[in-house]
């Protein structure tokens, strides 16, 4: 069994990925000149990851908007925006719009249980 902590390894993976990371081809192991490169880097990507970056685990929106109770709002706003558009071009949608309910559970890789039981206690 893994000791690894998912949440972790999730947030690493997205750090390593995301476009503004810096690669230096003679030296891929050692992307930041110094330490205190690497702590400025770190600190705009935390900005970054809580303040902008969407996530799709919690219907696209930001740990931000979730910590501060907007994303209720948020949430019902893009369903009203998906119902308007699904409504003028029907043609668009072969089924319904997407679920924009929050979320109550983050889970990483859920199982078609979780997923299923989720969504018989948003129903």
């Amino acid at each position: 069994m893994s000791n690894d902590n998912p949440f972790s390894e999730a947030l690493f993976r997205t750090l390593k990925y995301c476009p503004s990371y810096p690669s230096y081809p003679s030296c891929p192991s050692r992307p930041f000149a110094d330490l205190p490169a690497a702590a400025d880097w770190v600190e705009g990507f935390v900005q970054w990851y809580n303040h902008e970056h969407q996530h799709s685990a919690i219907r696209f929106g930001t740990p931000e908007e979730r910590h501060t109770g907007r994303e209720g709002e948020i949430l019902a706003q893009r369903e009203v925006v998906y119902a308007r558009a699904r409504q003028q071009h029907p043609e668009r949608w072969s089924g319904a719009t997407r679920k924009w309910t929050p979320v109550t559970t983050v889970r990483l890789n859920p199982t078609m249980d979780d997923l299923l039981d989720q969504e018989r206690r948003a129903a």
